[in-house]
């Protein structure tokens, strides 16, 4: 991880600058830039928006590691809610959804993360949709994996995401393409020791196109999410070379990132996902697409010093 990148980390981390970066008028453009807005109908136009340019789109209510029962229900409604308000989209087709356990309670225990889970992916089933289980810290690395191993054989409508910059990634692959599951290959995004994580940008980089090439040799409709040219233009050259059909796999991307290349792609002929996260709990998301995109960070700090 760069010294850049790990420094606006562990500096977001400290509450007098998550207090500033909400407060301040400054941050709202980046904010708006990465941020589809603070509610649902919000959220579903900026999706429709995107399928009405032949895009695809994943909707992400924000928020993570809650503490409390009352949260984490909370939390399984809005994301039922989503999945019922697609549903009456005329693009519903084009739009799933993306949430993450910690929101459904996995931190009050693995028993009560799954119920909530399998309810959501019983909403999902009923309305014909699907769900995209977004990869946390390390410390849930493994305990998501065993989840998909066990709620996947009842609710085959669901699947998860491995990062590329972890040195178990690539066995990971192995378990789930051998599960059947669909998965996001990603570099990733949080802070994480050198003992188990890829610290030079290099390294993360071979073990992605290992994961991904896996992926499109023997997975089931994988996922490609990366704004890197370079690796985009491997990954086309592989699928090439392969006999690979363009739609056997699609590309994916955040919202309000890249959006001449997510066109690029599109009218090339491939498909591409958008991830459209909203809500009001966007401070760890925001600081994590940040720290991908230092000149941000200086260009804000810019303009605090100069008043």
């Amino acid at each position: 991880m760069s010294i850049g990148r790990s420094l606006i980390l562990k500096t977001a981390a400290f509450p007098p600058v998550q207090s500033m970066v909400r407060r301040s008028f400054l941050f709202r453009p980046v904010v708006h830039r990465f941020i589809a807005g603070d509610g649902l109908e919000e959220a579903l136009g900026h999706s429709e928006d995107l399928a009405r340019r032949g895009l695809c789109a994943s909707m992400d209510n924000l928020g993570e590691n809650v503490a409390s029962l009352d949260e984490a229900v909370r939390a399984k409604g809005v994301y039922i809610e989503m999945l019922d308000r697609i549903a009456q989209s005329e693009f519903r087709d084009k739009i799933n959804i993306s949430i993450k356990l910690t929101q459904c309670g996995l931190d009050l225990g693995d028993d009560l993360g799954e119920k909530h889970f399998r309810d959501v992916l019983a909403a999902a089933q009923r309305t014909g949709n699907t769900v995209t289980v977004d990869m946390e810290g390390s410390d849930y690395t493994e305990r998501t994996i065993a989840m998909m191993e066990r709620v996947f054989p009842d609710y085959p409508n669901t699947g998860t995401v491995l990062q590329s910059y972890l040195f178990r990634s690539l066995d990971d692959t192995r378990r789930l393409i051998r599960l059947g599951c669909t998965i996001r290959v990603v570099k990733g995004a949080y802070l994480e020791p050198a003992s188990i994580a890829y610290p030079s940008k290099a390294d993360v980089d071979t073990n992605y196109l290992a994961m991904a090439e896996l992926l499109l040799r023997e997975g089931k409709d994988p996922a490609i999410a990366t704004h890197d040219e370079r690796l985009i233009k491997a990954v086309k050259d592989f699928v090439a070379r392969e006999g690979i059909g363009k739609d056997r796999f699609e590309f994916q991307m955040l919202y309000g990132i890249r959006r001449d290349l997510q066109e690029k792609l599109h009218q090339e002929g491939y498909r591409v996902r958008v991830y459209v996260p909203y809500g009001e709990s966007w401070y760890p998301y925001f600081t994590r697409r940040l720290a991908e995109r230092p000149a941000n960070a200086l260009f804000i700090l810019k303009s605090l010093f100069r008043g």
